[in-house]
């Protein structure tokens, strides 16, 4: 008897410490609105939920004015920022999954890591950029040889870099770390293809004109924080349950705030040519251009019935945000699905944000997960609905102007010649 008595006695600690370990588990779920930051309890609809809201606040104040001095010095400038963004992102990547024990025992790993990275960044600018970089240097100057060598030799470049990794790669491996390398390897072709490669469509979308790229980021940026305002004070129904803070009041304030500011904004931005006219070399001088059809106002009289009501009888629109309503719906509908494929990576890794980079928002890969999906929808709707399905004559003319030299020009000029010629002697 004694004995069960103080064998009861010992092990009431633990016991008391497992039923205090189980009443906290019930209160958490008795108030689902409790979070967890640094160890203490913070309820959501406490004074913490509007200091969280005015340091969220701050920080994009500050991206804001940055991203709009950067759109104001211009394509290249933009280039830039996305591909420092990119380096960012994939250091918060390769940081996800490292592990200090084992790069101890595996000197120059991470070296690896960015030998692919960039190889990566070789190869896909090389092939967006290949027009710009032709324009960006004269036949006058040793660097067009190099330029056109670069151009005609890069995927044997590009490939062979990836080789020397590969090779390095296997040279590298470790009895017992099989494992951690490899998956090591894989991840890093994960966030190439994963991030890397969709970013890399902005980059493409900036030269065929900042509108292209200005009008959807500005759409994601404005459908996140509308659905950060709506789901604040309206918000009480959850939307899906790998975000918990999302809602269906949120997400619907968000989508229809999204589609009237995309045809509101693209009537904007559609009128000034630093926006609308494509970027065909690597300067940044002033752009003239023809804006073309879908940059050309059109006018609509209103029915006599609205007429009465505004003081105004017609209004005028451009053609282009016809396609603005489109960016617009993908952008509060579709993109999302970004986000929410971050919030299940983060749970599945049980951490709140991929880096700490931005007060408030977490890392750079916590802000462009929307914005990768919906950066490769924007180049293809372009792509496909927008631009001419036809080689205009300037486009020509600059393909041959880039990429033959002065004697294969006068051997075309002379093919065409003799072409035209037999047509009109047959006519």
């Amino acid at each position: 008897m004694n004995f069960r008595i103080m064998e009861r006695d010992l092990q009431s600690p633990r016991s008391a410490s497992n039923a205090r370990a189980r009443n906290r588990r019930k209160s958490t779920e008795a108030f689902p609105d409790v979070m967890k930051v640094n160890g203490s309890d913070l309820l959501v609809n406490d004074q913490n939920k509007y200091r969280s809201m005015w340091i969220r606040t701050y920080s994009s104040v500050w991206m804001l004015v940055g991203f709009i001095l950067v759109v104001y010095l211009g394509h290249l400038y933009l280039w830039g920022m996305i591909v420092v963004i990119q380096i960012l992102m994939a250091s918060e990547l390769f940081n996800l999954l490292r592990r200090a024990h084992e790069d101890r025992r595996l000197p120059g790993f991470r070296l690896l890591n960015w030998h692919f990275f960039f190889t990566a960044m070789l190869f896909v600018y090389g092939r967006i950029l290949s027009q710009q970089i032709m324009h960006a240097v004269t036949p006058e100057k040793f660097f067009y040889n190099l330029a056109t060598s670069f151009m005609k030799y890069q995927m044997v470049i590009c490939y062979f870099l990836y080789i020397t990794g590969f090779m390095w790669f296997i040279l590298t491996l470790k009895a017992k770390m099989y494992k951690y390398q490899f998956s090591q390897y894989a991840w890093t072709h994960m966030i190439l293809i994963v991030v890397f490669t969709q970013s890399s469509f902005t980059a493409a979308n900036i030269f065929e004109g900042i509108f292209w790229f200005l009008l959807p980021a500005s759409l994601i940026a404005i459908n996140d924080v509308a659905a950060y305002f709506f789901g604040f004070f309206f918000g009480k129904t959850p939307l899906i349950k790998l975000s918990p803070k999302k809602t269906w009041e949120g997400f619907l304030g968000a989508s229809v705030t999204t589609v009237i500011s995309a045809f509101m904004l693209a009537n904007v931005l559609g009128r000034f040519q630093w926006f609308t006219c494509p970027r065909r070399d690597l300067s940044t001088s002033w752009l003239q251009c023809d804006p073309g059809p879908i940059f050309t106002p059109e006018i609509f009289e209103l029915p006599s019935g609205v007429s009465q009501q505004l003081p105004w009888k017609e209004i005028s629109v451009l053609p282009v945000q016809w396609h603005a309503l489109c960016l617009g719906l993908f952008a509060s509908v579709i993109a999302p699905f970004g986000g929410f494929f971050a919030s299940g990576f983060k749970r599945a890794f049980n951490i709140k944000d991929f880096g700490g980079s931005i007060p408030g928002h977490g890392g750079f890969t916590d802000r462009m997960d929307c914005q990768m999906v919906m950066a490769v929808f924007a180049y293809i709707y372009h792509q496909s609905f927008v631009i001419p399905q036809y080689y205009p004559v300037e486009i020509l003319l600059e393909q041959i102007l880039g990429s033959l030299n002065f004697e294969e020009q006068v051997l075309l000029l002379t093919k065409l010649k003799e072409i035209i010629d037999a047509r009109q002697i047959q006519n």
